[in-house]
């Protein structure tokens, strides 16, 4: 870990060339008491087979040769670490992300296979945990938006028969309806102390649904910041709630939701020139993706560079599974 400082995408690629370098930096980030340990048993009775690049637990377990890829996100690839790596490097990196048709070229996968690293890597940069807000009354930005194509490249079947499913998702016959046909709802919230976000696919946007979000997910007596929709109505019980309606205004002081707004553009950004076409059953990785690049972007306050932001990344990858199955919903094999 110490010897690993490169600082562009070429040296990464160079320093994990070889693969002693590739284990070396593993061990390191998996085990930093220098004591590697059995994924399976937990046993320190562990010794390295350099031949054939696994280790070896003396326990006498069924299974007693491991590799580095084991117990992390990666296991069950093929794919060797010296790709893995810098698949990691380029999707954390990349401001607007990497499609895994770049990916395949990059790094002489199938598209297929990279389109399956893409999403492993994403299960494993999910954020979550504590509640936001703070117990001091910090102040936090809650907002929705939607992602999805635009209705009028729709076949017109089509068109209709979504707009008949959003009008039962929302109760309603009005015209309002009508913007979000083929539209997937999204919530976020942004901590403005600790400059974070928060994001993921939510059913409807009815007052239940996005309330039942903000208690939680925001510590109570925050100060809470919204825009008028009636969804966020009768929150002041919990929270002190003020509220910029955005037909006359989108600043009163401290009132605003620039701050979502300004990581919904960034990620429409990203789904329409670098992944294009995104479907609901997999955007909630995408808002990972995304929420991880702005929760670990370089500021005054925090000058992370690439390095950081890699090996970040790559210490949340242990204990993590996503399989095919998981995936895509379907029994077929993985495609590598």
């Amino acid at each position: 870990m110490e010897d690993f400082n490169p600082k562009t995408l070429q040296e990464t690629i160079q320093f994990f060339t070889e693969f002693e370098n590739c284990r070396l930096f593993m061990t390191a980030l998996r085990w930093p008491d220098g004591k590697v340990r059995c994924p399976r048993c937990s046993s320190y009775k562990v010794r390295y087979l350099d031949n054939a690049r696994v280790y070896w637990c003396a326990e006498g377990h069924k299974t007693p040769k491991f590799s580095l890829k084991v117990g992390t996100v990666f296991e069950d690839s093929p794919i060797a670490l010296e790709k893995w790596l810098p698949a990691v490097w380029m999707l954390v990196n990349n401001k607007n992300g990497i499609s895994s048709w770049e990916l395949h070229r990059a790094l002489g996968v199938t598209q297929k296979s990279a389109w399956f690293m893409l999403h492993r890597i994403r299960a494993a940069i999910k954020t979550g945990g504590f509640k936001f807000g703070g117990p001091e009354g910090g102040e936090v930005e809650v907002d929705e938006t939607f992602v999805g194509g635009k209705t009028i490249n729709m076949h017109k079947k089509r068109r209709a028969e979504m707009q008949r499913k959003h009008m039962e998702m929302r109760g309603s016959d009005s015209e309002q309806v009508h913007r979000y046909v083929n539209k997937t709802a999204v919530q976020g919230m942004l901590d403005r102390e600790l400059r974070q976000v928060r994001a993921k696919v939510v059913p409807n946007v009815r007052r239940d649904t996005l309330q039942n979000e903000v208690l939680n997910h925001v510590r109570f007596g925050s100060r809470l910041y919204t825009d008028n929709a009636v969804s966020y109505e009768l929150l002041n019980s919990d929270y002190v709630h003020e509220v910029v309606s955005h037909a006359d205004e989108y600043v009163r002081g401290r009132v605003h939701t620039n701050g979502l707004e300004n990581f919904w553009s960034l990620l429409k950004r990203t789904l329409r020139g670098t992944y294009v076409a995104v479907e609901p059953f997999h955007l909630d990785r995408y808002l990972d993706e995304q929420t991880f690049r702005f929760n670990n972007r370089a500021t005054k306050d925090n000058p992370l560079n690439d390095s950081d932001r890699f090996v970040y990344a790559l210490s949340q990858i242990v204990g993590k599974r996503l399989t095919y199955k998981e995936l895509t919903g379907k029994e077929e094999e993985a495609p590598f």
